[in-house]
């Protein structure tokens, strides 16, 4: 049964005369994977560190499993596992010999810590080489034994502060995977800051977008694509024309035109006939190769509300 585990109101946090936070409000239920979308800078960590207890909010509330983050952050963060901008690990120890000390931090039993190292490592595939010292090992590994340490003592809410940040693209994608096959095995709740919206669309279950401190949009990624997003059609060819390109962007219902080479772009309102612009092109010169429909990507949706809060 699924519960409120993160929850904030009117949560903010000044810094001088810099608002980091601007009064956010936003959920996040047990066992699913929130994932906290925005550009540097953007107020993503400083949310984080409000929720933790490590920072005190200049106006609201927020709590994690109940716990009020202020008054009982101590009891917040016994409860919660977190991976921020360091792994926290000692590199001249091995990765068992990692785990063994915040195992022993955290106050296992020695067959409780024994059992959680094996299965924490052979769920990340670092099993078979858990008796090699950190300092080797690559960044993608490092972050995958970041991760083991913060889940070591099975807490029930995980904090990841851009994970995959400085991955290649393959350790990223092992990354993820592990991530999601660990998140389903435990049932743990993860709260995921990135501006990776490639990385949130695959991972997670709903997403909220901030900027500047204020929260923008908040959902699933389908439910913000139909709400920020439009269909749209690609069209690859030659022949497109300024003249073109004018007459597409003054059609009713065409909510933006955009070129790159011989690739055009026509995004539109939902319900409109998209079949029609066919014969204006063809009217036009243009030679068509190819034409795909599509549906908005997180990272259309994520520019559209980026140029919105630019315009206002």
């Amino acid at each position: 049964m699924s519960y409120i585990a993160i929850q904030t109101n009117q949560l903010t946090r000044d810094f001088g005369k810099v608002r980091a936070v601007d009064h956010i409000n936003f959920e996040v239920d047990s066992g699913s994977l929130f994932g906290f979308l925005g550009p540097n800078g953007s107020g993503k960590t400083t949310t984080i560190r409000l929720l933790l207890g490590l920072l005190e909010p200049t106006q609201g509330t927020s709590s994690v499993l109940g716990f009020n983050s202020i008054n009982q952050g101590q009891l917040v963060r016994e409860n919660c596992g977190a991976l921020l901008e360091h792994t926290g690990l000692y590199e001249r120890l091995t990765a068992a010999e990692n785990l063994e000390f915040y195992g022993r931090v955290f106050r296992l039993s020695a067959s409780e810590r024994n059992a959680r190292i094996k299965e924490l490592l052979t769920n990340m595939g670092l099993w078979d080489r858990k008796n090699e010292t950190v300092r080797s090992w690559s960044r993608g590994m490092k972050q995958k034994l970041a991760v083991a340490r913060a889940m070591l003592h099975r807490p029930k809410v995980i904090f990841l502060d851009e994970p995959t940040a400085g991955l290649d693209p393959v350790a990223a994608s092992a990354f993820r995977e592990d991530l999601q096959n660990l998140v389903r095995q435990s049932g743990v709740t993860v709260f995921l800051t990135t501006h990776n919206l490639n990385e949130a669309e695959k991972l997670c279950d709903r997403v909220g977008v901030i900027r500047e401190g204020r929260l923008l949009a908040i959902g699933s990624p389908d439910e913000l694509r139909l709400r920020n997003g439009n269909p749209f059609i690609d069209v690859v060819g030659s022949g497109f024309s300024q003249e073109v390109m004018k007459k597409l962007e003054q059609r009713p219902q065409i909510t933006s035109v955009r070129q790159q080479d011989q690739h055009v772009r026509i995004q539109f309102e939902t319900g409109f006939d998209s079949s029609a612009l066919i014969p204006l092109l063809v009217e036009h010169g243009i030679n068509i190769e190819e034409i795909r429909k599509g549906k908005s990507s997180l990272e259309d949706v994520f520019l559209t509300l980026m140029e919105e809060e630019n315009v206002q």
